[in-house]
């Protein structure tokens, strides 16, 4: 029998060609000034190129893993498994239908309730980074592959937050808390989506925080970040990805963190 972490070499590896499908359908059609573009039930856009990128991974693990599940934000979910594929085709949609190559495919592997695997590519910066249990958390930044890892800031005075956007926290009713954390902090920017998750798991960031996602919108980068040696949790804590919230810290910070946004919430 092949060992856990052989296993899920064999399943990072489709990952990897997983998201080189997506790559070429999204890389295609991005900065196009015909670009398809259209508007979802929720009011959110979808563009050509989220669809075309789905259907390419799900055709390739159709082929390569038959009984798998798979759970994606412009398909929905197939018929249940222990293991589950959860996609995100374009994760940061509203940039890549302006031309700002500020967004990302995310991909993860989830078995019987655990994610256990990431990848995520930014084609249009040049960049990917993947991790799986136990292999630990690389990025293809430079002429080889590198491990990365999260930064050993321990104290609020010294960190770096993101926040997505000041909106996205005024409409989840947590702008308070926001602006109290912000007021300990380093330093705040709002780099957005799920680039700040690979920010932080380089070590460049030290807290990273949202509101009103999905599953497909944070599992990949929650792999990552975790291998890399961070936390990720919902603003209870949870470690569940279905929470509608999410707090990424370097796991130094974690608990200062939390302990920040609930005391600016009483």
């Amino acid at each position: 029998m092949p060992t856990v972490a052989a296993s899920l070499a064999h399943d990072l590896s489709l990952a990897l060609r997983l998201a080189d499908a997506a790559d070429a359908e999204t890389m295609a059609r991005f900065d196009r000034a015909d670009l398809a573009v259209s508007l979802k039930a929720d009011r959110s856009h979808v563009t050509e190129a989220d669809l075309a990128s789905e259907r390419a991974i799900r055709a390739l693990l159709e082929q390569e893993r038959p009984s798998d599940a798979i759970f994606g934000e412009e398909y929905g979910q197939t018929a249940q498994a222990a293991r589950r594929w959860i996609l995100d085709p374009i994760d940061g949609t509203a940039n890549f239908l302006r031309g700002v190559p500020a967004w990302g495919t995310m991909i993860a592997l989830e078995i019987d309730g655990s994610i256990v695997l990431g990848v995520v590519s930014m084609p249009a910066l040049g960049r990917r980074w993947w991790a799986a249990d136990g292999l630990g958390a690389w990025t293809d930044g430079g002429s080889e592959p590198r491990r990365i890892a999260v930064s050993g800031v321990e104290t609020l005075g010294e960190a770096s937050l993101s926040f997505q956007s000041i909106g996205q926290w005024r409409d989840a009713g947590h702008l308070d808390e926001l602006l109290s954390l912000q007021d300990r902090v380093w330093r705040d920017r709002a780099y957005g989506d799920v680039w700040a998750y690979m920010l932080l798991a380089e070590g460049r960031l030290d807290i990273v925080g949202e509101f009103d996602v999905k599953e497909y919108d944070i599992a990949a980068a929650a792999a990552i970040v975790r291998e890399a040696g961070g936390r990720f949790t919902s603003l209870e804590g949870s470690d569940q990805l279905d929470t509608l919230s999410a707090i990424a810290t370097n796991g130094h910070l974690h608990t200062a963190a939390l302990e920040a946004l609930a005391e600016a919430a009483e």
